[in-house]
């Protein structure tokens, strides 16, 4: 399945090294990061089951950043559909809703 990428990162952390301590983002990270995952679990559609067991959390570059991504083989099918079946989206709305979230939490921590 793609990955989301976010632009500007590193101006982002030089100027939260300027006004914020670093591990305060890594907990914003991680605690939006399990965020997301449970509401991409949540969403998921559930058949047996194991769509939603295989959505995992990975947090790399050091805490900076959280990566929730379904490990079935057939994820991507469910998210975006085939000619066959229709989409269930789960893990782009989660995104949406986690990233608005995910701002916020980060305004509070450069006021």
């Amino acid at each position: 399945m793609g990955g989301i990428k976010v632009v500007g990162l590193e101006e982002l952390q030089k100027k939260l090294k300027q006004n914020v301590r670093m591990e305060d983002v890594k907990k914003v990270v991680r605690h939006n990061g399990a965020e997301m995952q449970a509401k991409a679990q949540q969403n998921a559609p559930v058949d047996t089951g194991t769509l939603k067991r295989s959505i995992g959390l990975e947090i790399a570059d050091g805490g900076m950043s959280a990566e929730v991504e379904p490990m079935a083989e057939y994820a991507p099918y469910v998210e975006l559909g085939t000619r066959f079946m229709e989409a269930q989206p789960y893990l782009k709305p989660a995104f949406e809703e986690q990233s608005k979230e995910f701002r916020k939490d980060m305004q509070k921590l450069v006021k």
